[in-house]
């Protein structure tokens, strides 16, 4: 196998990690959230989590390092429109993202604290909820945008 071959499997593997992941631990933590039960909900919001911090962030990082490689190696100008959407793209889910591990982390230290206090969640944790499952509509519609972008490299404008 090739180098280009390798670093395209790579990038194709991360790419499954980091949004498998991310509908995964999505599917989990919003049905945990509809549950009364604040001990799902902990357990839930620990291992996404750690499964963020396990999966996800290499993967992030994976992502544009082997597809600006592939880019280059295959001779793809990043203004080649279907690459430069791509790119705005992931840069843009990336934007929810971020704020989407905050959340998680506040979510997750909020239902233990309530779980070891005896206490009912805080409101805020409802508008962490809420705002976690917003951001996560467009940052999911984008990859799979990309996903599309990469496999079909359409000509979107000008040039192909």
């Amino acid at each position: 196998m090739n180098t280009y071959l390798l670093v395209k499997w790579l990038h194709i593997v991360s790419s499954v990690l980091l949004v498998g992941t991310g509908f995964g631990s999505a599917f989990y933590l919003f049905f945990a959230n509809r549950s009364e039960s604040l001990e799902a909900r902990a357990v839930v919001a620990r291992l996404v989590v750690r499964a963020d911090l396990w999966f996800t962030t290499p993967a992030v990082v994976v992502q544009p390092a082997s597809g600006f490689w592939l880019a280059h190696t295959a001779g793809w100008a990043l203004n080649t429109p279907w690459l430069l959407a791509s790119i705005v793209l992931y840069l843009l889910a990336g934007a929810c993202w971020l704020p989407v591990l905050w959340l998680q982390l506040r979510m997750a230290r909020e239902v233990e604290a309530a779980l070891a206090g005896g206490r009912p969640l805080s409101v805020r944790y409802g508008r962490w909820q809420r705002a976690w499952e917003w951001l996560g509509y467009p940052a999911f519609a984008a990859m799979l945008a990309v996903f599309f972008l990469m496999v079909n490299k359409p000509a979107l404008w000008g040039a192909p």
